[in-house]
């Protein structure tokens, strides 16, 4: 079996504040360490459930996060932004068995989350057919373009329900849940393990039974904080504006949500 993970970071059990996701900053060495142990359980998990190649996009600001030398021997690591519109889910194809979302959090507009965004942080929400959408949404769609099926993610509670939502039979370790602007998160050590055992259910499971169906039309919503950025995204090819501070666009192809998104600032 092949699997695919995608780590984010806000949803690391414990992190609380963006400082303490942002490189260079005094608190980012302790949740970064987080972060790279929460992927290795996650790999650990996968390998004793039967995976025999896995790849990890470090998905988060600088995809530089991820302590490459911690991680099983045997495991590739993408690192760094190409371009591509899969963006947190650079290098997945139809190849992959499966897909594991790892440090994932809850959407923009939640309050799930003292981190709750989406994307990069300039919208109060983005709807994807009148569901708000959430990294995991918008990663769970590309995955599905391309046939492979999200079987777990890692993160705050919020967002671990929003996924049993849209994929009803994923496993997933709600690590810490959001109240206003604090966080009540397990011990970090606990998280490690649930994440391990989590994962080797996952892979051992059936894939098939994560398989997300993908809509033939899709109508995207933004609503910017910004009304200028509302103004200038108006400008992309087919996006039109409504008001002042919302876009919308409307089309039948999934790549072509991520081109645009992609785009958005």
């Amino acid at each position: 079996m092949k699997v695919f993970i995608s780590a984010d970071i806000e949803g690391t059990t414990g992190i609380t504040v963006w400082t303490e996701c942002e490189k260079g900053k005094p608190d980012y060495e302790e949740f970064r360490k987080q972060m790279t142990a929460e992927v290795v359980a996650a790999c650990e998990g996968a390998m004793e459930g039967g995976a025999k190649e896995i790849v990890v996009r470090d998905a988060h600001d600088t995809a530089r996060n991820i302590i490459a030398s911690s991680l099983p021997e045997n495991v590739k690591l993408i690192r760094e932004w190409s371009g591509h519109p899969f963006q947190m889910v650079q290098g997945l194809d139809e190849s992959f068995d499966a897909a594991i979302f790892t440090g994932y959090h809850s959407r923009a507009g939640s309050d799930t989350s003292p981190l709750a965004h989406t994307l990069t942080g300039s919208s109060m929400y983005i709807k994807i057919n009148d569901r708000y959408a959430s990294e995991f949404l918008i990663n769970s769609y590309s995955a599905a373009s391309v046939g492979v099926p999200v079987i777990m993610v890692t993160g705050d509670k919020g967002l671990c329900v929003d996924a049993m939502d849209l994929i009803p039979n994923i496993r997933t370790v709600p690590v810490s849940e959001g109240e206003g602007t604090s966080n009540i998160s397990i011990h970090p050590n606990l998280a490690v393990k649930k994440i391990k055992e989590t994962a080797k259910q996952a892979v051992s499971g059936d894939p098939g039974k994560c398989k997300l169906p993908l809509p033939k039309i899709f109508q995207v919503e933004i609503l910017y904080k910004d009304n200028r950025l509302a103004y200038k995204t108006s400008f992309y090819p087919g996006a039109r504006l409504e008001g002042t501070h919302t876009i919308k666009l409307e089309c039948d192809d999934y790549f072509d949500v991520l081109r645009f998104l992609t785009f958005m600032k």
